[in-house]
């Protein structure tokens, strides 16, 4: 049975991965394309108007965090007419607070964009029509959450994979009509964005009905109990969203005004790759997500530790692949990627890094504590730590602060705030501190110094170039790779990877040969 998880794991991780690579380097290629045909400040503009949106869609990500926990919940403990229940009781959910969303953002959020954000006003009208689109993006947004969290729930990463990689492909092809279109390159923006993104919600609808029998809605459940619980639940995760929208895009609107637009635009280049390097590490986490929670469903909370910690580890070294050539080559990565870039987009980059790093530790965390569905001091620590990003953020820059102040003060407040979710989550699932120091935290401090050495070696070696950031990041998954299996990993560790890795080889080996004997 453990060897089944371990394969699952590996190849659900083996289909992120593909999506997460093809959609990184798309996303890299188009970002710089979009610069360039918006210019610095259309760019910025698109960026801290989008924001707004985003704001006002933080009910939606507590909601889909609530219905993936209880899609899993059910799914591990085989209660098939729960789950279509709870399936059911999502959709509504969710297509209220999509109504939600678009009235807020119709009527706060307009006032909100005529009144205190600083836009040239010769581009007011254009960002006032992306800012209507943004919104209907975010309605059809929130309406597939509940699609998207079944998906992942029944672990069909291979589905997931392929129409996010349809969805990247469609991106790209924007980027061609923005160049090829003569019409206001901003407003055509907003446009095919939400078109894409309305033809994705049609593609996940459409799939989920034919693939699984429970959501195919033909009428609508009230139960007061089940609607209780997942709002409530709902609720919590609130708090930590609310915390989430803090310290991205309350840092950006800060920035807006203090700055103006020149900054949001270094900001949404730093952010974007911040969200790149998060994919590269998280889809191995969402691939054990599914897991843990299941684990805890059915009762196996010795497994449930292991899968914690384990994933806690690769995700933090999965992490340092991308993340150690960013910090070293930030400069020569940035010219090759964007030619070039806005002020401080540099030092936002580098700062971004470091707290995704950080943020690698909370995934396991977050995913063990929602699987427990006893939320509430959890999310009252992480929230009120991380909602001290904006008032002090603020304040700082008020005193004359640089805009880079904003970025130290959120990595400075995400260490504590990591620090109060491994407390709270090792009484909550009943495992000792010490165990997560000795397990996690010091073998991480043993092997991250052989990943620094050798990359770091060859940067003070080796002339400025494409040769030197090859070699380095080679270099990096090699020191990374060492260093994980040698001095994090334990030995039941290496045994697992061992046989997993000789069960890849071998389905590979069968695949060659079969495709072989068919010529």
């Amino acid at each position: 049975m453990q060897g089944k998880r371990s394969n699952q794991i590996v190849q659900n991780t083996a289909f992120l991965y593909f999506r997460m690579l093809l959609s990184m380097g798309i996303g890299l290629y188009a970002s710089r394309i979009v610069l360039e045909v918006l210019g610095v400040e259309d760019f910025g503009v698109f960026n801290v108007v989008g924001g707004v949106v985003s704001m006002l869609t933080f009910l939606n990500n507590s909601l889909s965090s609530a219905s993936q926990r209880f899609l899993t919940f059910e799914l591990g403990k085989n209660n098939i007419m729960e789950l279509s229940k709870v399936f059911n009781i999502s959709v509504s959910i969710h297509l209220a607070i999509a109504g939600l969303v678009v009235l807020l953002a119709e009527t706060v959020g307009l006032w909100f964009l005529y009144h205190k954000l600083s836009i040239p006003p010769e581009r007011f009208d254009a960002a006032l029509w992306v800012y209507h689109f943004c919104v209907l993006t975010a309605f059809f947004g929130i309406l597939q959450a509940p699609y998207i969290a079944m998906i992942i729930s029944r672990e069909e990463m291979s589905l997931f994979a392929y129409i996010s990689i349809l969805e990247t492909v469609l991106r790209l092809l924007i980027v061609y009509l923005l160049k090829v279109i003569m019409f206001d390159k901003l407003s055509l923006y907003g446009i095919l964005t939400f078109s894409v993104s309305f033809f994705i919600f049609l593609l996940y609808w459409q799939l989920c009905r034919k693939r699984f029998v429970e959501t195919r809605i033909k009428h609508f459940i009230w139960d007061r109990k089940r609607y209780i619980q997942i709002l409530s639940f709902s609720g919590w995760v609130l708090n930590g969203n609310l915390a989430v929208v803090g310290y991205t895009q309350g840092v950006n609107i800060l920035l807006n005004i203090f700055f103006g637009p020149a900054v949001n635009a270094a900001r949404g280049i730093a952010f974007q790759l911040q969200n790149a390097v998060n994919n590269f590490s998280y889809n191995f986490q969402k691939a054990m997500n599914p897991q843990i929670t299941k684990s805890y469903a059915s009762g196996d909370m010795g497994l449930m530790h292991r899968l914690v910690f384990v994933s806690s580890k690769v995700t933090f070294f999965l992490t340092l692949i991308p993340c150690i050539p960013i910090l070293i080559e930030t400069n020569f990565f940035l010219e090759k990627w964007l030619g070039k870039f806005p002020d401080h987009t540099i030092s936002f980059v580098r700062i971004s890094v470091l707290i995704t790093i950080i943020s690698a530790l909370s995934y396991s965390m977050i995913v063990s504590i929602h699987s427990t569905g006893t939320i509430k001091k959890f999310q009252l620590w992480e929230a009120n730590i991380l909602l001290m990003i904006v008032p002090i953020s603020y304040f700082l820059l008020k005193k004359g602060g640089t805009p880079e102040v904003a970025y130290w003060t959120t990595l400075v407040l995400m260490i504590i705030a990591q620090s109060a979710r491994v407390v709270i989550v090792s009484k909550a699932i009943d495992f000792k501190l010490y165990t997560y120091f000795n397990e996690v935290i010091l073998r991480i401090l043993l092997g991250l110094p052989l990943c620094l050495i050798l990359p770091y070696w060859v940067f003070v070696n080796m002339n400025e170039g494409w040769s030197r950031l090859i070699i380095l990041v080679v270099v990096v998954c090699i020191s990374v790779g060492l260093s994980f299996y040698f001095l994090v990993c334990s030995k039941s560790e290496q045994r697992i990877l061992n046989k997993v890795g000789f069960g890849f080889v071998a389905k590979f080996q069968a695949l060659i040969s079969r495709y072989s004997l068919n010529k």
